[in-house]
């Protein structure tokens, strides 16, 4: 892929090869106005790897895609930072399927 780019994020795993730009992962595909927690969760997809994000199964309970993630907190919502309300996992997985049909996945 001659307009890749190769990057690195911190704590992010190996590098990926991307041909597409991370800030545009982060936009809403509907064109609706993003408040801070749409663009961080967006953003948080846009930094896993493409192989770790082609083990998701969509036919997972909720219970399974809590434990791939690792991330989610103990009353069920996904736990980020600068977020202005929370992630339950049905939003989690929507934006997440929305993510991968973006990169291609």
């Amino acid at each position: 892929m001659g307009s890749a780019t190769m990057r690195r994020k911190a704590g992010c795993g190996p590098m990926r090869e991307r041909a597409v730009n991370d800030i545009d992962l982060e936009r809403p595909l509907d064109g609706s106005s993003p408040d801070e927690t749409d663009i961080n969760l967006r953003a948080y997809f846009s930094r896993f790897t493409d192989e770790r994000l082609r083990e998701y199964c969509s036919d997972w309970s909720d219970e399974q895609l809590m434990a791939w993630d690792g991330n989610f907190r103990s009353d069920g919502a996904l736990m980020l930072v600068c977020c202005e309300r929370d992630i339950e996992i049905a939003e989690y997985r929507t934006v997440l399927e929305e993510h991968l049909r973006r990169r291609g996945l």
